[in-house]
């Protein structure tokens, strides 16, 4: 399928690439980790036959700048903020995926305002468990062995093949997703970013950032949990988990389907996803704030 074409703004002097397309309301695609807004490529033109659909590269990551900085949720979740004044989207409904659930949720947390749903997609921070690969990435000394692991040779020629059997019809969604992470990693800076990255929310015991115990006050806002029965990266259980700690929100398990929903079964995704919004209507902040929802006594 062919990609959407990438605009730039400029924020705080660093360029953020993006995709966007559509209009009405605004639905925000945040990536996974190594991931960029091409992961969205299978669902964002059906997505935004009503919706104005909008698909950055979070800094480190993509298209976008890759400076030396803070690469915290906090700092991520300051950036979309920052991202979306830039592009005039006053507030969105905010899909995330893996790492992007994560900075979903803290933008929830932090600026409530902005979100009119929030939808976690095979989504970090709701557990301890991830898998073995990404541990390993944190281990001290680990950066250096990067570069004999992600060679931009191989990778450069694993792309070539895995667009020549996509020229043939031929499709693998789960690994293709897979490639394009790995592939991601061979370029010096997208590893220097990746690594800060990724030690900010996990070690080599598992994930060290978990919002189970905030995701209450996510209570006034529609939300939606998707997750493959097969992702073999974040269990499915954590989806019930996070199921059950956010009162009112639906659950969705698709049947077959790894880590990447929205690439591995695009159809199932958007009819979800856009049953999900055409039946939910934004949410609205509690009139006492984060006081009256943090229950203080």
């Amino acid at each position: 399928m062919d990609l959407l074409p990438l605009s730039r703004v400029v924020i705080h002097g660093h360029e953020v690439g993006y995709r966007r397309s559509g209009s009405g309301e605004a639905v925000v695609l945040i990536h996974g980790l190594a991931g960029s807004s091409k992961t969205w490529s299978a669902v964002h033109p059906r997505l935004a036959e009503h919706h104005d659909v909008i698909a950055p590269d979070l800094l480190g990551h993509g298209e976008s700048a890759k400076p030396m900085g803070d690469y915290s949720l906090g700092a991520f979740a300051s950036g979309l903020r920052d991202f979306l004044a830039a592009i005039d989207v006053p507030s969105a409904t905010i899909v995330g995926h893996s790492f992007g659930g994560g900075v979903a949720m803290q933008l929830a947390y932090q600026h409530p305002e902005l979100c009119d749903r929030l939808v976690l997609v095979g989504s970090g921070g709701l557990g301890r468990e991830v898998s073995l690969l990404l541990r390993l990435v944190t281990l001290p000394g680990a950066e250096h062995l990067m570069p004999l692991v992600f060679p931009r040779l191989v990778a450069d020629r694993g792309t070539d093949v895995f667009n020549f059997l996509g020229k043939l019809g031929l499709s693998a969604p789960r690994l293709g997703e897979m490639w394009r992470s790995y592939s991601s990693l061979a370029g010096t800076e997208n590893r220097k970013a990746f690594v800060r990255t990724i030690r900010g929310v996990i070690e080599p015991g598992g994930q060290t950032v978990n919002a189970l115990d905030r995701l209450y006050l996510a209570a006034h806002l529609p939300t939606l949990i998707v997750w493959g029965d097969r992702d073999d990266i974040i269990p499915v259980s954590h989806a019930y988990a996070a199921h059950d700690a956010i009162p009112g929100s639906q659950l969705c398990v698709l049947e077959g389907v790894g880590h990447f929903p929205h690439a591995e079964a695009p159809d199932q995704f958007v009819d979800v996803l856009t049953d999900f919004l055409a039946n939910t209507q934004p949410g609205v902040s509690t009139p006492g704030g984060l006081r009256e929802l943090l229950h203080v006594q």
